[in-house]
């Protein structure tokens, strides 16, 4: 079975970048070409559904991207 990830990029501009993938590796390689990207973060899922809703999360909802990067500075 698959696995669905939920990740956070950051650049040296300090910028973040929130995704989903169900290749993390493939995808990563991909951000590095466009960017020097370093990987923070990440979240598995066996379901595609649950990674998406989580990616939501994060976008679109104040309170769980700061609660995750509290999490992350930590």
């Amino acid at each position: 079975m698959p696995m669905h990830y939920v990740y956070v990029l950051k650049n040296k501009s300090k910028d973040f970048y929130i995704g989903y993938t169900n290749n993390l590796i493939r995808r990563f390689k991909e951000h590095q070409k466009e960017d020097n990207y370093e990987l923070i973060y990440y979240e598995a899922y066996l379901l595609e559904k649950l990674a998406r809703q989580r990616e939501g999360k994060l976008k679109f909802y104040g309170s769980a991207w700061r609660a995750l990067r509290t999490r992350i500075s930590a």
